[in-house]
Formats: C-alpha cells, structure tokens, sequence
C-alpha cells in the first residue's frame, strides 16, 4: 500500500498555544504530504473555531468583546462545541468519507487546555459535552507544538492586537500549557514538539515524527 493510500481518510491535528507557529506547522505538513505523493486536491486544512459559515460566525462571538456583557465561561465552551459539530459534521467526515487526508488547526484538546485548564471548568464535564457532541470522533494524529507561554505571547504581540483570549493573563496559559502536556503524554497517538526552536528544526521534527506515524500505519 502506498503512503499516499495509507493518509487517505485521516485527520492530523496542530495544538499549541497563541505564538507556537501552527499556521507554519501546517504549512510542513503540506511539504511533507506533497513528499508522500498526496495529491493537494485530497488534503483538506481546517481550523477551530471555524471552518463553516455559521462555525466561523461562533468564532466571531468567541473573539469579540462586547460593551458591558461578558461571555460567560460555561457560554464560551458551548460555542466551542457547537462550532465543532458543524465543521465534523459538514467539511470534516464528508472529506474522508471522500479518501481526504484533513488537517486541522485545533480540536478538541484546545477545549480540554483552555476552557477546562484555563478558564477553570471541570474536565469531567467537558468530556461528557464531547460525548454528546461527538461521540468517539478523535483525531488519528496530534502534534503538539510546546512553546513557553510568555514566549508565544511575545510572538503573538508581532503579529497585531490581541484577541479577547490572547489579552488574558499569563497565568491562564500557563494553566492551558500542563492540561496539553497531560493529554500528550496520556495518548500514544500524539507528540510534543519544542516549537522554541528555529523553524528548520521544528520542520525536522514534524517530519520526523509524521514518518515514524505513517511507518506504523
């Protein structure tokens, strides 16, 4: 079986905090699926929140500061969801029901990391939404990028103003970072990459670690 035939229906996943360099990342994995012969009109990139007209609208309210009304915790966390279920369920399974390989900027663990790390709620009761939500729909493959969150931060800073989540304290991200720490090494199917490095390292790494999953598939 080919490498290319081996990828078809799988879903990759980039974690990370604000400033880990997932959009770069994803741009490797375009590289290196290009290497494995994926033919780019079968690979489809997603991100979270967002993907679909009405997931990208939730994503606006999830970014956004409102004059006088705070989005609540539990509110935030529910709009994660139901953001989720509509890019599973209209861009995510139809694409490898057709023998795509999709790419996702975030999943699920940035739910667990920051509504349930950062903002406090508990984990518990965000796997129980999970399950509602989506059942035993998981990424095949998750490559967490590790940054240290006052570096990520500063990285963001170049890129612009910050968003309503990005302007949260650094104690929050630090919270976020250990709950992806946990879930990485609790899951055989996920790797840490120190995305501190420079950008020729980090793409070594990824490719690394994309051929050792391909080699046990």
């Amino acid at each position: 079986m080919s490498a290319a035939e081996k990828l078809a229906g799988k879903f990759i996943v980039i974690e990370g905090l604000e400033g880990a360099g997932k959009s770069t990342a994803i741009s490797y994995i375009a590289k290196w699926l290009a290497l494995q012969n994926m033919p780019a009109e079968q690979i489809t990139y997603t991100r979270e929140p967002g993907g679909t007209e009405l997931a990208e609208r939730m994503r606006d309210i999830v970014k956004m500061e409102v004059q006088g009304e705070d989005l609540e915790d539990k509110a935030e966390l529910l709009l994660m969801y139901a953001a989720r279920v509509q890019l599973v369920e209209h861009i995510i399974k139809p694409a490898q029901n057709n023998q795509h390989i999709v790419v996702g900027d975030r999943h699920n663990w940035s739910s667990l990391a920051y509504q349930g790390g950062g903002r406090g709620i508990d984990l518990q009761l965000i796997e129980d939404i999970k399950q509602v939500s989506l059942g035993e729909f998981n990424a095949d493959f998750t490559l967490f990028l590790d940054i240290d969150p006052e570096l990520g931060l500063s990285r963001a800073r170049g890129r612009g103003e910050l968003d309503r989540i990005e302007r949260l304290a650094i104690d929050f991200f630090e919270r976020t970072r250990q709950v992806f720490l946990q879930l990485t090494d609790a899951e055989q199917k996920a790797v840490k990459i120190d995305a501190s490095q420079t950008p020729e390292i980090v793409e070594k790494a990824i490719f690394k670690q994309l051929d050792n999953w391909l080699a046990s598939l």
